[in-house]
């Protein structure tokens, strides 16, 4: 039988195992801390991740189909999520697309309120971050940003919008280069979630 990592035995005898069981505590925390924000709020914790990321992404992101692979969850279980926040009007549905049957979303001015008091839920991990210095943030976003690729590649995460998948991506001088921003890609440069991200032609 394979060992598992939670195994605490097995645990011990390589770094990748220690790294895995360590994300798996950051990843407690911020359900924690995600739930402390809901239960102050009213809200459930998918609703939020709603609203902050319909406050910070382009309206053409903002639909039931594209929400459901962002959080990778069923299109059902963010209709529900919606057909609530509507009922709490903290959401507007626009039906101006050409698809009738589709919708954008939107924040109302209730709405808006909320993710101003929301958004910040993970300041507490944040404040520990910027304790690190210049070289132990650059090795660990360097990691980050690599995990979340691979993982991509490997169809664990569906959605994602870093550089190195998007169409103005490049190689130059034998480094990673943005065509949009017109400047070289170093570590601290690439983007985990990009604006002006467009998916890379296959």
């Amino acid at each position: 039988m394979k060992k598992s990592v939670f195994d605490t035995s097995f645990q011990q005898e390589s770094v990748s195992n220690k790294i895995v069981v360590g994300l798996e505590r950051i990843s407690e925390v911020f359900r924690t801390l995600l739930w402390a924000e809901a239960k102050k709020s009213g809200v459930s914790p998918i609703q939020i991740q709603i609203l902050i990321f319909i406050a910070y992404h382009k309206s053409s992101l903002c639909t039931v189909s594209y929400l459901a692979k962002e959080f990778d969850v069923t299109k059902p279980t963010i209709s529900d999520a919606v057909k609530s926040l509507e009922q709490k009007k903290l959401i507007l549905k626009d039906y101006s697309k050409p698809d009738s049957r589709s919708y954008l979303i939107a924040l109302s001015e209730k709405g808006k309120e909320l993710v101003s008091v929301t958004e910040n839920y993970a300041n507490p991990l944040k404040k520990q971050f910027d304790s690190f210095d210049s070289e132990q943030m650059e090795t660990v976003y360097g990691a980050i940003v690599k995990l979340i690729y691979n993982l991509n590649k490997a169809g664990i995460i569906s959605v994602q919008r870093t550089c190195f998948t998007c169409k103005f991506h490049s190689k130059k001088d034998g480094g990673d280069y943005c065509e949009f921003l017109q400047k070289p890609l170093k570590t601290e440069a690439v983007r985990i979630d990009c604006p002006e991200f467009e998916e890379k032609p296959n």
